[in-house]
Order: structure tokens, then sequence, then C-alpha cells
């Protein structure tokens, strides 16, 4: 497991397979902000809630120079179906292998009803124009998520 990353550190470079057949890799984001965002499993209620709050705000991210990169382990047929059934406007990245999830650190334990597994923890890393973590967000509850990501591009952290 790598160290725990921090804002100030560089942001782990990433290079995905998307749904769509394109690719979602951090270096073509340079000059941008970046929302990288990890989330458990396309179509499921959380996450598809959150999906839906990015897409609603898209406009206002891109306003501000920011770009929605969306990451599960899913394969892109997924990713594809999933963007399709709710009109999703960003890209979604497939790391299938897990290699992302575990550079970023938000592949862990986790526990259900008792039972131990591991899955993606939803997490959220904001990442400069510069390549550099600018802020991070763990265990992430969905309701407000979003504005609360918007109001830190906004405030130029």
């Amino acid at each position: 497991m790598p160290d725990e990353l921090k804002p100030g550190d560089p942001a782990p470079s990433f290079d995905m397979p998307a749904g769509g057949g394109g690719r979602a890799k951090l270096s073509t984001f340079k000059g941008k902000h970046v929302v990288l965002y990890f989330y458990p499993k396309d179509d499921t209620p959380g996450c598809t809630l959150e999906a839906l709050n990015f897409t609603e705000k898209a406009k206002q991210f891109e306003a501000l120079g920011a770009v929605i990169v969306g990451a599960s382990r899913d394969s892109c047929q997924k990713h594809e179906k999933f963007s399709e059934k709710h009109g999703l406007s960003h890209t979604l990245g497939s790391d299938e292998n897990g290699e992302v999830c575990a550079a970023y650190g938000v592949w862990v334990e986790k526990s259900m009803y008792g039972r131990r597994y591991m899955g993606v923890e939803r997490s959220t890393f904001l990442i400069d124009p510069r390549g550099r973590l600018a802020a991070i967000w763990r265990k992430v509850k969905v309701s407000g998520h979003v504005d609360e990501v918007l109001k830190a591009i906004r405030s130029g952290m």
C-alpha cells in the first residue's frame, strides 16, 4: 500500500480505457483542474446519484476550467451502458486491474453485515492544473459533495 496521499503531493499518473473507446489520461488534462472521483459500482443507487450530480453541474465545472473523470473497476462496456442509461456527460475510466485504485489508496477493506471484503472507497481527488493534489475527500457522502468540490475549485485550492 502506498503512503497516504495528501494535498500538495504530485497526483499519481493514470491512463485508463474509458467508455466510448477513449482514454482517461492525466497527462491530457495538463493546465486544467481534474476532478477524479472513485466510486464502487456502475448503476447502484449511490453511484448513480453521484454521477448524476456531477453531470448536473458539468457546465459549472467546465466554466472553471475543470474536467470530471469518474473511475471504478467496472468494464468499459458497463461504463457505456451506465452512461447511456443516465445521460452522463463526463468520462468514466475503467480500472479493471485496480492499478489506479491502488495508486490513489482507494482499494480498501470494507465491512457490510459483518462480512469483510475488498472494494472501492468512494473518494474524490481534486488535481490542480500543475498536476498536484489540491484537495482530497475520502469516505464521501454523496449528498452535497459535488457542491463542496465546486466550492474548493472556486476558492482556488
